[in-house]
């Protein structure tokens, strides 16, 4: 019997009304239009100015309204991002969501003995490998930046170990220009050559512009690289609140918003459609520590706001997870879960920093574990339950009657798995069961787990000839790169 009704039942949440986010739209606008950018790149001024942007102060620009709304239908609605063997890994588009980790964590939690320490190159080899098994990771990023590398070559060695230990997306960062073109120059050597990477990209370039209102040398010169390339870009700002914006969320998610803006202006000017991620992270200034409140409320605000309109834009969107704990305890738990579940209602594409503690700069192989698991409970609430009649089950229903059982009935054992979300590592025992079992916690339990995917898990490798000719071009770098200056 068809009852007419939509069967399939999904939590949803908007945080803004259609007219609000129209409201922070024009406010946007008013800022890039009246107050401007400032962009120290000789040719993004260029760029801006051939476009119709006046320009005062040697390199602040004033960038016109409809020019910005311009770019906005010229970037892509969608981009697809394949893992490294060339199989489609994850569509950025509408609502999907897409979990993987984070860049740049300068210490460690070393799982054989607990201690906190300066990152290395192992450690980012480590993340990669345990992201690998994840199934509920999508796309990999360095998780730490290491100490034991020369400062030029760290995001080269990074990328390289990411593309040796995992197949699966890869999201990295770069000092500048110049080590990101060895980067895609390695990439290209994994995916079969140039056009076989801007055809089929399977990494994906981090970099972000510099509030208040400021574009640096070094991002636009990146930004420039990969639309050149075709290589998908998240440049995204990071701001915080009541320190390089407005306390009020509000000011923060109107100035924050035109940064991103003037992102994608400059991106679509150098190479109109090449695909850009945008969003942007804005987090509350702790005023009594002064830290970068990865965990906190506001946090969560800014980012459905955000989410809410770059859905409205139609253009892939970032978001973010996190912890303020420098530990795995239940602050960490409690934080990563909200975060998670937030990002995910949000409906945002590319959903980063899972694993990420002491605000962005403590990382621990055993998070991962923990937030794959969180990713999954948090996956099956988003997919909801279906009200079709044979899911009420009422033949069923009338079958057992009164006092009845439904434990041996075809109907389970056809619907539990499906219906029925089962965890990997989350304790169901009685707690006498648990106490002969050792009393172990959640900690322990993910914390084993990942010194056991260290262990015996082995990442599929790239091929031999593919492996030498990438060790050749890294070579090839470390001899140009070595007493390069980046400039900012």
């Amino acid at each position: 019997m068809n009852t007419g009704i939509k069967t399939q039942c999904r939590p949803s949440y908007r945080l803004l009304t259609e007219s609000q986010i129209q409201e922070v739209h024009r406010a946007s606008l008013e800022i890039l239009e009246t107050i401007g950018v400032r962009v120290p790149h000789q040719e993004g001024v260029q760029l801006l100015r051939e476009a119709g942007c006046r320009v005062k102060e040697g390199s602040v620009v004033l960038i016109p309204n409809w020019l910005v709304e311009e770019c906005i239908r010229s970037a892509p609605s969608r981009i697809t991002i394949y893992n490294r063997k060339g199989e489609q890994a994850m569509r950025l588009e509408g609502r999907n969501i897409h979990f993987g980790t984070g860049t740049d964590l300068i210490r460690t939690v070393d799982l054989e003995t607990g201690e906190t320490r300066p990152s290395r190159l192992q450690d980012v080899a480590n993340a990669a490998r345990v992201s690998d098994y994840c199934p509920e990771v999508d796309f990999i990023a360095s998780f730490a930046l290491p100490s034991d590398v020369p400062t030029n070559l760290m995001y080269l060695q990074c990328a390289k170990m990411m593309m040796e230990n995992s197949v699966k997306p890869v999201f990295f960062t770069a000092a500048g220009r110049e080590d990101a073109e060895y980067i895609i120059e390695m990439a290209a050597v994994v995916a079969g050559g140039e056009e076989a990477l801007r055809e089929k990209p399977f990494l994906i370039q981090y970099s972000e512009p510099t509030a208040p209102l400021s574009h640096s040398y070094g991002a636009v010169n990146k930004l420039f690289l990969c639309a050149e390339k075709g290589i998908p870009i998240c440049y995204t700002p990071g701001d915080l609140l009541g320190g390089s914006t407005p306390v009020t969320l509000a000011g923060g998610i109107v100035q924050a918003n035109a940064e991103a803006l003037s992102g994608i202006v400059l991106h679509q000017l150098r190479a109109k459609g090449a695909p850009i991620i945008s969003g942007f992270a804005l987090a509350p200034m702790d005023m009594r520590t002064t830290v970068f409140a990865y965990g906190a409320p506001g946090w969560r605000l800014t980012n459905s706001a955000f989410a809410d309109l770059y859905h409205y834009y139609g253009i892939p969107m970032w978001s973010t997870v996190g912890s303020d704990a420098h530990c795995l305890d239940e602050q960490a738990a409690m934080e990563h879960a909200f975060g998670t579940l937030l990002a995910a209602l949000d409906g945002a594409n590319l959903i980063h920093d899972v694993g990420y503690l002491g605000q962005g700069l403590l990382g621990n192989p055993a998070a991962i574990v923990m937030c794959d698991e969180i990713i999954s409970y948090v996956k099956r609430i988003i997919r909801g339950f279906d009200l079709a009649r044979d899911k009420m089950a009422l033949d069923v229903i009338r079958k057992v009657g009164p006092g009845g059982d439904f434990l041996a009935e075809r109907h389970t054992v056809d619907h539990f798995r499906t219906e029925l979300w089962r965890p990997a590592h989350l304790n169901r025992d009685n707690p006498d069961t648990w106490v002969e079992k050792g009393s172990q916690r959640y900690g322990e339990r993910v914390t084993q787990k990942a010194l056991e995917i260290l262990a015996t898990y082995e990442p599929e490798p790239l091929p031999e000839d593919v492996r030498q000719e990438i060790d050749g071009i890294a070579a090839r770098a470390e001899r140009a790169l070595k007493t390069v200056q980046f400039k900012a």
